[in-house]
């Protein structure tokens, strides 16, 4: 892939402002987990080998393990996921693919049941923020870098 525009080095104002959501979620009761799931399902759903490699690798290191990693892609099969992860979930690839149908009125009511309205905020912010985060690296032709 060829090198395109470096958007931190040419638009410096603009990391700066995406850092800041990020330092945001720092204030919040957000749980790792719950960042790192969303993080990662988004970035799978999106195709972006960048930010699967970094926030795998952070969910390793935050305790996350390799085997639910590894089915996130089918977490529906499993029961390897809590209630209020099932629901993080199910509203990151909700949210996501806002195209599809948008968060629906089913996950949006299994969110009231484990979440306060501050929380599920917070939530809809990470994954607005990692889309962000995932378009950015996708358009750009940010790659991982091999261990």
């Amino acid at each position: 892939m060829e090198k395109r525009v470096n958007i931190q080095q040419t638009e410096p104002g603009a990391y700066k402002a995406m850092y800041a959501l990020e330092g945001y979620f720092k204030t919040t009761p957000l749980t790792s987990t719950h960042k790192d799931l969303i993080k990662i399902r988004a970035s799978q759903i999106n195709g972006c080998a960048y930010c699967i490699d970094l926030h795998t690798k952070d969910a390793l290191k935050n305790g996350e393990t390799a085997q639910r990693i590894f089915m996130l892609n089918a977490w529906r099969e499993t029961d390897f996921f809590t209630e209020e992860e099932q629901v993080v979930l199910a509203m990151s690839e909700e949210v996501t693919l806002i195209h599809k149908q948008g968060l629906t009125e089913e996950t949006y009511k299994k969110a009231e049941q484990v979440f306060d309205q501050h929380y599920i905020a917070q939530i809809i912010m990470a994954i607005a923020t990692i889309n962000a985060w995932n378009r950015i690296a996708i358009s750009t032709h940010l790659a991982p870098i091999r261990d």
